[in-house]
């Protein structure tokens, strides 16, 4: 262990941030010095501490102090970060953060709007567009389908429209209705209560659907009547229309619903996200006619300006849009102008021209004005925010971003620090917590948390210029600064192929690919060059229609609005391999649950077998409970306060309401009486406090629960506590879970692994560790396939395809397949250079190969 270096307290500049006695989360009473007007990197393990103290404390600070000055009645408004634990801050000037997170979960949030650049466009089209004879001008409201005045009033602005046809509602035409050949009816006992009154109305539910008149067929399907009719439950046909003749006294009187008003009527009114999600598999979207879903009025669309309604010119990348308004920037703007509207078109167009420059130098440029945020990486929302800031011209103001380089192409990484430079240049600070090695090489100053994670971490083991960390032996990022991944072994030979043909999916037209099996697969290429298009779309797809089961994209909304803008189908068709793919796993980076009462214990069924241990107990017999008495979410063993939450909420007058911990249970969610039951001497509050690598001492003699502990220990998750509410777990550490769970039971062989991305997050150790168990599934007879930007694991494939050569509508094609070391040598490849950097530090290439590429160079 080892803190700042004597050394470099003489580097400090007289601007410094000195914090001291930091305590936030598991930070152990830190004091650090971090200089300002610099770019400061925070590095570690994940866990480690890097967060707790750039946001948690560094600019948790921050806030609170600004909120100090702000009325009472306005903090209510505001998202509070709270108070962090720290003795003191001095220099502390005001924080803007950036972090990784998703955007406004609705289908009208875009691209455009996060930008402003959508109110700029309106505008020009107000003051400077087009209009045809005869029509008065309109005024920016009118050009937004946000608002009344400016929404088509036929799809209310959405720019779709849902039908539903024979074919969406009826899925298998030779099954009977009793069968369930509506299949867009709603299951269980409401659906047996709509077969039940086609029976009272003497309708034949056990004859196939096809064989049924077309007319009797119709009505079932889309009458707006509402017929209600005796219903006679449990009796047959025979016996049903003997009830009716008799006039017996029915069960019940039941309404008559068609499938088509059972599932707009769903879809419109529900608040289940789950329900919704059901019945919009049985609607087609289709672009609304009235404004081929542009989403705005006819009077709206009449007006144009660089020949490109408002509504056109939306759907154009931003690279695109910067060229066509270009001229008009210049003050060449089209001549049947006044020269008042010349010269607002000039001033409006060159303040959007310069926006989406500065979006160009991100990398951004393939994305349209009408893209919406809830399509967006979080990645890709940070520089569109960042972006923002480069534009505000702010001074003085320490920006703190989260891992702004993740998920980032080596070469959108070039360009993120040229803007991060921008910023610090502009007379700002710039703090980052990174784990990218080439942005903390670049830094003026790191600070390395650690050594470890969790309760091993919290330490400041580093703080100084990046030079000074390479010698730190107890630090984990010192021994990557100083040479990339061991060099791998020989790449393995595919077992065999799965071809794909005619792809077709956002920019991929009509592509021909080749996965190679039973290996390891990195696909790589520039954000947006297709990667997620060709594998977690299109390839999953297709072998789930394969494999005979549907994946279901789940909405990254829950508004009800629309279901989400990339559902469209995948076209193409599997060609030869397919029949090698027994089973198809899709590891995702999304939450693992939505609602603090799930957790990786739950997640992961380690908790099961921890109830059951509970159960067995002498204490637990004697009192006759069973292992659901200690589950939080079952009333019998629950706290009855919080209802198994931990934690209550609190209303203040003039402030935001906030959370405490239960008054009765102190956050342990139980019951005193369960609380009273223990196993080795802890009761079952205390098991769920446990961190994953105590919990694995504790249970060393329990296999069951052992196993799935040692795997999340051997993928770094070992500081994660077992009761961890889902909702505080990162993309990354979801992910990872969801691979320990999948590796409890991958001795099957066959199975087609796909992961996008899977290091976003990582530190450089817990890369090693992931590619360790990776590699494990692969022994095991397995093919993983991942969408990956870091190179050195990147390096460490069996098989390299490149997709590019640039994003959006410049890429979507193979540039180069083949060995890591054979797709380091592609001339076309925008990813080769960075591949033969991280082969060259890790050894993986000979010295002739190496000096023939010096020569080349």
């Amino acid at each position: 262990m080892r803190k700042t270096p004597p050394s470099a307290d003489a580097l400090l500049p007289a601007a410094t941030v000195r914090v001291r006695g930091a305590r936030e989360h598991n930070l152990k009473d830190i004091d650090v010095d971090l200089p300002r007007d610099a770019l400061v990197a925070f590095s570690g393990v994940s866990g480690s501490g890097k967060s707790s103290l750039a946001f948690g404390t560094l600019y948790a600070e921050a806030q609170r102090r600004y909120l100090e000055s702000v009325a009472p009645y306005a903090r209510r408004l505001i998202d509070q970060a709270g108070v962090p634990d720290v003795d003191s801050i001095e220099g502390l000037p005001p924080a803007v953060a950036l972090q990784q997170q998703r955007g406004t979960p609705g289908a009208r949030s875009s691209v455009g709007s996060v930008t402003t650049l959508s109110s700029l466009l309106r505008l020009l089209y107000s003051r400077a567009g087009r209009y045809p004879a005869r029509q008065p001008m309109l005024q920016a409201e009118d050009f937004s389908p946000n608002t009344p005045q400016g929404a088509c009033p036929d799809c209310h602005g959405l720019g779709r429209v849902f039908e539903v046809s024979e074919d969406t509602l009826v899925l298998d035409p030779s099954l009977t209705i009793r069968e369930g050949a509506v299949s867009a009816w709603p299951p269980a006992w409401h659906g047996q209560n709509l077969r039940d009154i086609l029976v009272s109305m003497g309708m034949d539910i056990d004859l196939p659907w096809a064989k049924l008149p077309r007319k009797v067929r119709d009505w079932i399907l889309f009458t707006d009547e509402q017929p209600v009719v005796p219903v006679y439950a449990g009796l047959t046909p025979e016996e049903t229309r003997i009830a009716l003749r008799r006039k017996m006294e029915p069960s019940y009187q039941g309404t008559f619903t068609s499938a088509r008003r059972y599932v707009l009527h769903t879809f419109a009114t529900t608040q289940s996200a789950l329900m919704r999600k059901r019945v919009s598999r049985y609607m087609r979207a289709s672009d609304c006619p009235a404004c081929d879903g542009k989403r705005l009025k006819r009077e709206a669309l009449a007006v144009t300006f660089a020949g490109l309604d408002i509504g056109a010119l939306s759907r154009q990348p931003l690279s695109e849009v910067a060229r066509l308004l270009a001229p008009a920037a210049a003050g060449e703007a089209d001549a049947r102008l006044s020269e008042e509207k010349r010269l607002a078109a000039q001033r409006l167009a060159g303040d959007v021209v310069d926006r989406i420059e500065v979006l160009l130098r991100l990398g951004l440029g393939y994305l349209t004005l009408e893209r919406s945020t809830p399509t967006l990486s979080p990645g890709e929302l940070q520089r569109l925010r960042l972006a923002t800031q480069l534009r505000s011209q702010l001074f003085g103001v320490v920006y703190v971003l989260d891992e702004p380089s993740a998920g980032l192409h080596p070469t959108d990484g070039e360009a993120l620090f040229d803007a991060l430079l921008q910023l610090k240049q502009a007379g700002n600070s710039v703090f980052v917590v990174e784990h990218d090695l080439d942005m903390i090489r670049r830094a003026d100053w790191v600070v390395d948390v650690g050594p470890g994670a969790g309760s091993e971490g919290g330490r400041i083991v580093y703080s100084g210029p990046p030079e000074g960390l390479a010698g730190v032996c107890g630090s984990a990022t010192a021994r990557f600064l100083k040479s990339d991944l061991p060099a791998p072994r020989t790449p393995r030979t595919p077992s065999g192929w799965l071809a794909l043909h005619d792809v077709s999916r956002n920019n991929l037209h009509r592509l021909d690919a080749r996965i190679p099996l039973g290996v390891l697969c990195a696909v790589t290429g520039l954000s947006g060059s297709g990667k997620s298009s060709l594998i977690s779309q299109a390839l999953v797809e297709l072998v789930a229609e394969h494999l005979g089961h549907v994946v279901e994209a789940e909405p990254e909304h829950d508004d009800g609005e629309q279901p989400p803008a990339d559902s469209a189908p995948t076209e193409g068709r599997l060609g030869g391999g397919a029949d090698a793919i027994r089973r198809l796993v899709r590891i995702d980076q999304k939450p693992i649950g939505r609602t603090p009462r799930s957790n990786l214990a739950t997640y992961t069924g380690l908790f099961d077998e921890v109830r059951k241990l509970f159960a067995q107990t002498p204490a637990a017999r004697k009192r006759g409970f069973d292992a659901g008495r200690f589950s939080f979410n079952v009333a019998k063993g629950r706290c009855p306060t919080c209802e198994g939450e931990g934690f209550v909420s609190v209303e203040l007058l003039f402030m935001p309401g906030v959370y405490a911990p239960c008054a009765d249970c102190h956050g342990t969610r139980y019951n005193p009486a369960t609380l009273a039951v223990t196993w080795q001497g802890r009761n079952i509050a205390e098991v769920l406090d446990l961190t994953v690598d105590q919990a694995c001492e504790v249970f060393a003699d329990e296999p069951r629960v052992r196993a799935p502990l040692t795997l999340l220990s051997r993928l770094g998750l070992g500081y994660l506590r077992l009761g961890q509410p889902a909702t505080e777990l990162s993309g990354g550490e979801a992910q990872r879970i969801k691979l320990a769970t999948e590796l409890q039971r991958s001795g099957r062989g066959g199975t087609l692994y796909v992961l996008d991305e899977p290091t976003t997050g990582l530190h450089p150790a817990d890369v090693e560790r992931l590619l360790g168990q990776l590699e494990v599934l692969v022994d095991a007879g397995n093919s993983v396939v991942l969408v990956e930007h870091d190179m050195r694991l990147v390096a460490r494939a069996d098989w390299v395809i490149d997709m590019g050569p640039g994003a959006g509508a410049e890429g979507g094609r193979i540039v180069a397949q083949g060995t890591p070391a054979e797709v380091a040598q592609a001339a076309d490849s925008r990813t080769a250079p960075y591949l033969r950097r991280a082969l060259q530090g890790s050894g993986t290439m000979t010295a002739a190969k190496k000096a023939a590429m010096k020569r080349n160079r």
